[in-house]
Formats: C-alpha cells, sequence, structure tokens
C-alpha cells in the first residue's frame, strides 16, 4: 500500500512547488520510490500549442524523475487565476472523481508520493460543485504539510491556515519555513512563535536556493500516511 503527504501552503508563491521538489528528492535519495502528483495546476506555459506545466517540471527535474510532467497533473490551464476561473473560462470543470482516479494511477506507481496543492488552503477548484482545496485533500485521505514563508506576517498567515485546516477536519503533521535566514531574529522569532501557537513542529527550514532539505530520515518517513 502505497503512502502519501499533501503539500500546501499560505499563500500563493510562498514556495510549495519548490519544497515539494525538495522533499521528493530527499525520499529518493534515502532509496524511497517517491513520486509527485498534482491536481489541478494554472498558469501553465503555451509552446508551440502544447501547455507545459511548469510547477511540474520544476518538481520532477528537481527530483530526477524520467516522466512526462503532464502525466502527474490532472488539470492544466494557461490563465494564471485561481483553478476554478481557469476552469469556467475554459469550460472544463474541475471534477473530484478524475482527481481521485488519477490519483489512484498515481499510487499504483510510486510507494509514496507527495501531491502539491494550488494556492493557499481555501482555493477554489469549482464553485458550482462547491469543491474547494480542503474537499480534495480529505477525499485523497492525506495528512498536510504548511508551507510558509519565514519573513514578516507568517505568523498570522500559518496559524490561520492551520486552524482553517484543523477546522476542516483536515491534520497537520509539520511546517516547513522557505526562505529561512538563520542570522536573522525575527525570523528565529517567527519559528518559535509559529510552534508555540499552532502545536504543530517546524520540521525543516529552507534557506534561499537551497538544493536539499536537512531532514531527519525518520522524521520525512513519519509524515508519510498509508492511503
Amino acid at each position: 500500500m502505497a503512502k502519501g503527504i499533501f503539500v500546501t501552503a499560505t499563500g500563493t508563491d510562498v514556495g510549495k512547488t519548490y519544497v515539494s521538489g525538495l522533499i521528493v528528492k530527499k525520499m529518493r535519495e534515502l532509496g524511497k520510490n517517491c513520486g509527485y502528483y498534482k491536481p489541478a495546476l494554472s498558469g501553465a506555459m503555451c509552446i508551440n500549442g502544447h501547455l507545459i506545466p511548469g510547477d511540474c517540471v520544476s518538481v520532477l527535474t528537481t527530483a530526477g524523475i524520467e516522466k512526462a510532467p503532464s502525466d502527474v497533473v490532472s488539470y492544466i490551464f494557461e490563465q494564471a487565476v485561481s483553478p476554478h476561473l481557469a476552469s469556467e473560462i475554459n469550460n472544463v470543470p474541475i471534477k473530484l472523481d478524475k482527481i481521485q482516479n488519477d490519483f489512484s494511477m498515481i499510487k499504483s506507481l510510486f510507494d509514496y508520493v507527495v501531491v502539491e496543492g494550488a494556492g493557499g488552503i481555501v482555493c477554489p477548484f469549482n464553485l458550482q460543485d462547491n469543491l474547494l482545496l480542503p474537499d480534495v485533500i480529505k477525499a485523497l485521505n492525506l495528512d498536510i504539510i504548511i508551507v510558509a514563508s519565514a519573513e514578516l506576517g507568517t505568523i498570522n498567515s500559518t496559524v490561520l491556515t492551520y486552524e482553517y485546516a484543523k477546522n476542516a477536519g483536515i491534520n497537520t503533521v509539520g511546517i516547513i519555513l522557505n526562505n529561512y535566514d538563520e542570522n536573522s531574529e525575527m525570523q528565529r522569532d517567527n519559528k518559535k512563535c509559529i510552534e508555540l501557537l499552532t502545536k504543530i513542529p517546524v520540521i525543516a527550514t529552507v534557506a534561499q536556493n537551497d538544493t536539499s532539505l536537512s531532514i531527519e530520515k525518520d522524521m520525512i518517513l513519519n509524515l508519510f500516511k498509508e492511503i
């Protein structure tokens, strides 16, 4: 049976993709057959009439997985807007059953799977069906890691993300701070405050341009849940 973890963030452009790539890379360095999946991606590049899911390209390249980027994402849209709006513009509604079926296929290929969300925890996928990101997370039966900025304002956004997930019935197993500067007193205090207020550990910090994730083997393996 495969194991999985869902990576969400406190907002857009916080570093979900970057951190997801480092997690998959770390798992594969540990000798684990770890893959990657993204339910929906908007803001894809269009090259010669073909949509290129940049997030998927980035993660697969970082992790050294030789697989077509379009094979690890269910919905690809060119417009750099929320997935629900991109789907409406293209008249391609995002459906939960397709996401579940595609995820099942990915699970059959890997022992571990890192699933990356879109935007923040409240990201809408299909407002006609009242489908939000938490519905996808729960349908895939996954716990979450929250990726947060280490910079000013992160205490508020991280605690709010954690509390929203908790109220939605989603279990958070760890927080990762991106763009972390160990020499910054403010950022060290941000880390301490986030752990104090959420009671969730900051399992790793990622400095700018880090190419590997510094985390103990047992800790990263324990993040993954049987699915």
